[in-house]
């Protein structure tokens, strides 16, 4: 397989040319999909079959994307929901929102088969994963630290604990059921706020104190 070894800086750097026409954009994501629901694998996508299968021309997809693991990354990450802001109330609350951004994704993959299939397969091509990491899994990470290291300086989180094991320990119940669980319970609502009551229980600092019912 021939891959372009500058795919994963070109994924993430600023796009130039004419004004985007949000039709045509639709037109191009619309043929990716079409093309995946007819069995072509990431691999197998070229920038010609998406072209006239959007009916456009390969060039107005070049002024968009430089090359086809751009437009790749560019679909799946839109269909990723935004990642949500901090609150910059308590820990808890910033918690629940994060585990409750992860159990709508969830949802979403179930639903949208495109972005299971494109994540499913991106593990096997390493451009276009690393791409998608520095674009859509580190503003998460990122994110995840910052409640961690704000909770710890509040005295709601443990202390003697680095900030890489907590966020692991606070996020992972949410991605095992997103993750490995098909059949888990990411329907309920109300998941996101007995899972990180729990792990507060455990995870608590000193100052830490149930939410009043």
């Amino acid at each position: 397989m021939k891959t372009d070894t500058t795919a994963a800086s070109t994924c993430t750097g600023p796009r130039r040319g004419r004004p985007r026409s949000e039709a045509a954009e639709q037109a191009i994501f619309a043929a990716v999909e079409e093309l995946m629901a007819g069995g072509t694998t990431l691999p197998e996508l070229t920038i010609e079959g998406i072209a006239t299968a959007a009916g456009v021309g390969k060039a107005t997809i070049y002024r968009r994307w430089p090359n086809k693991e751009a437009l790749l990354i560019d679909m799946v990450s839109r269909l990723e929901a935004p990642v949500p802001e901090t609150t910059g109330g308590t820990v808890r609350d910033d918690l629940i929102a994060m585990v409750e951004y992860m159990r709508i994704r969830g949802l979403a993959k179930r639903s949208r088969w495109v972005l299971r299939a494109a994540l499913g397969q991106m593990h096997s091509w390493p451009e276009l994963h690393a791409a998608y990491r520095e674009r859509v899994i580190l503003p998460r990470r990122m994110m995840a630290r910052e409640v961690v290291r704000r909770g710890v300086a509040a005295g709601e989180l443990r202390s003697d604990l680095d900030e890489e094991l907590l966020a692991d320990l606070l996020l992972g119940p949410i991605l095992a059921r997103t993750v490995l669980w098909e059949d888990s319970d990411l329907d309920d609502p109300g998941l996101p706020v007995r899972m990180v009551d729990a792990l507060l229980q455990g995870l608590g600092g000193p100052l830490w104190r149930p939410a009043q019912v």
